[in-house]
């Protein structure tokens, strides 16, 4: 099916399910409307394999009535990777430009100030943690997008194994800045790093450093030098390692703090630097504000897109030259992988 079929099914199928009133709602005009229309053209003709991707399973999600649009933007906005929703695109379009979607999220800043690392904080030290954790473990109490970023999230963790499988890491230091519960930080640590791992969260390092202690006493072979599961930010990260990994956290840092991110990790690697971010691309652009229509009951974190040019530009800059790259697509997952060496 072409993708102007495909998003004219989709369009059909939101006229049944009330999305498209809803977006008139906002806009007011079915003029507008149209115009939004164009807009998901636009977007098609740019990226045809990744909106053909993404507006099919806007359709089987349209009609999946365990999944709803709430829950599919709250998981988008809580961290950023899962971008879209059982609504149609060119429906819901007209509304992008007359909406202020980073609101909630200006409130939930306005309760720590205005800082917005605490923000973080205190997102995935509370409800953040409770959604996320059950995302990336072994639950099967999620949802279809939840269980799709899984998958995601789990298929770019084990490129970055895959890249390192062939090196003898026994003694390897590895710093895991940002290493959520684990996923990564642990494998690395199980086949003889030594890992150092932080996250902003303490519930989530320390969720971490349970799943670790449970592997180990359930017959996991210990490495020689055991992990370290700290609570820090990643700015508070120090010393020097042999590799730095940092996988999915950099949607969680503006363009103006990016640059400044991708030093300090480079600073802290004598050899290789592994990063990952979500690509900044027409096609994710559009489905990222989409999604922000629908805002669930909970707070959320907000969701940066970076420009894979710019992010090469900010670690040429910071000494190191892309070696290989990796591109992880799921349904409501997407994240540009970099193994990065130093010049």
């Amino acid at each position: 099916m072409s993708v102007h079929a495909t998003a004219m099914s989709v369009h059909a199928t939101a006229m049944r399910t009330g999305a498209v009133s809803r977006a008139r709602a906002v806009t007011g005009s079915v003029k507008t409307t149209r115009g939004a229309t164009a807009i998901a053209r636009v977007a098609a003709d740019k990226t045809t394999t990744v909106v053909t991707s993404v507006v099919t399973s806007a359709v089987t999600l349209t009609t999946a009535t365990a999944v709803n649009a709430s829950e599919i933007a709250q998981t988008a906005a809580g961290a950023g990777l899962a971008i879209g929703g059982a609504i149609a695109i060119a429906g819901a379009g007209a509304a992008l430009a007359l909406t202020d979607p980073s609101k909630r999220r200006e409130d939930m800043m306005s309760e720590t100030g205005g800082d917005e690392a605490a923000s973080v904080k205190n997102y995935f030290d509370t409800v953040g943690f409770e959604r996320w954790n059950k995302i990336y473990g072994e639950t099967d109490e999620v949802n279809k997008v939840q269980l799709d970023i899984r998958e995601g999230h789990q298929q770019t963790v084990d490129k970055v194994l895959d890249w390192v499988k062939d090196e003898d890491l026994a003694g390897v230091t590895v710093c895991d800045a940002g290493c959520g519960t684990g996923s990564l930080a642990i494998p690395l640590a199980l086949k003889g790093a030594s890992v150092s791992a932080s996250d902003i969260s303490s519930s989530m390092v320390g969720e971490a450093e349970r799943r670790y202690d449970e592997l180990v006493a359930n017959g996991a072979k210990a490495p020689e030098t055991a992990p370290k599961f700290e609570a820090m930010g990643l700015e508070d990260a120090s010393g020097k390692y042999d590799m730095v990994t940092c996988i999915d956290v950099m949607i969680h840092y503006p363009k103006d703090r990016v640059d400044d991110m991708i030093n300090h990790l480079a600073g802290l690697s004598s050899k290789k630097l592994i990063i990952s971010f979500a690509p900044k691309t027409m096609a994710y652009l559009i489905l990222k504000r989409v999604g922000e229509l629908f805002p669930g009951p909970s707070k959320a974190t907000r969701a940066y897109l970076h420009d894979e040019s710019d992010v090469e530009v900010a670690l040429k800059a910071a000494g190191f030259k892309v070696k290989r790259r990796e591109m992880t697509a799921t349904s409501f997952y997407f994240s540009r992988l970099l193994e990065c060496e130093r010049v």
